[in-house]
């Protein structure tokens, strides 16, 4: 089996666990904000959404560069081996803080690994902004497709982003729902914590849809 194949292998995967664990995700948080169910009840949805939400939270930094170093085989983009070996340090990278912080979630640590995560994001997903635009408007070597899969990589991770700005608020109000048990103005709170990032879940829902459809060149 050649190189190339074994990437396109990988990418589908990545592309599967993002959108089925998003799916995932969305269904337990249903379970999470009934108010229906025990408290008890709740925290297993609750443990069921984090597990599940890894699954697009590890495809993230991978899918990328695994799509770029295909493009670059495929001969779409020409691209510096010395550039494809820092993209994939800085995916790799945010591939283990993911990782880090969801083995080690409720440590001191993990309070400044999370802010640096969070501008790590904003950065890299700027600069992979820039490149899409110079693709799209000032370069010859890349397709017009490609370059929109990687603006519209660039859109999902801005859509992450706003999720977790959205759900800042949803941890302490858990942990009050746990403590103090269900009412309806911590109800309330979680509903509409939840209903926040519902659009932007949608949105990364569209993305996808979309870079599968680029990807498979639907309208050349």
């Amino acid at each position: 089996m050649n190189e190339y194949l074994l990437l396109k292998f990988a990418h589908l995967l990545a592309f599967v666990y993002w959108l089925g664990g998003d799916l995932g995700t969305f269904l337990a948080s249903r379970e999470v904000i009934n108010r229906q169910h025990s408290v008890p009840a709740r925290q297993v949805a609750l443990k069921i959404m984090l597990a599940c939400d890894m699954g697009p939270k590890l495809a993230m930094p991978l899918i990328m560069p695994l799509g770029v170093q295909l493009a670059a085989l495929g001969g779409w983009l020409a691209v510096d081996r010395s550039v494809l070996i820092l993209l994939w340090l800085l995916c790799i990278y945010w591939f283990i803080v993911v990782l880090v912080l969801f083995l080690n979630e409720g440590k001191a640590f993990t309070t400044k690994l999370a802010r640096a995560d969070f501008w790590f994001r904003i950065i890299f997903a700027s600069g992979l902004g820039l490149w899409g635009i110079y693709l799209l408007v000032a370069s010859s070597s890349a397709p017009s497709w490609l370059a929109w899969k990687l603006l519209v990589f660039v859109a999902m991770v801005f859509c992450g982003i706003m999720i977790r700005i959205n759900l800042a608020p949803f941890a302490p109000a858990f942990v009050e729902l746990i403590s103090e048990g269900p009412s309806d103005r911590v109800n309330t709170t979680l509903e509409r914590i939840v209903g926040r990032c519902r659009p932007w879940v949608w949105a990364i829902w569209s993305g996808l849809f979309l870079n599968a459809a680029l990807g498979l060149h639907l309208w050349t």
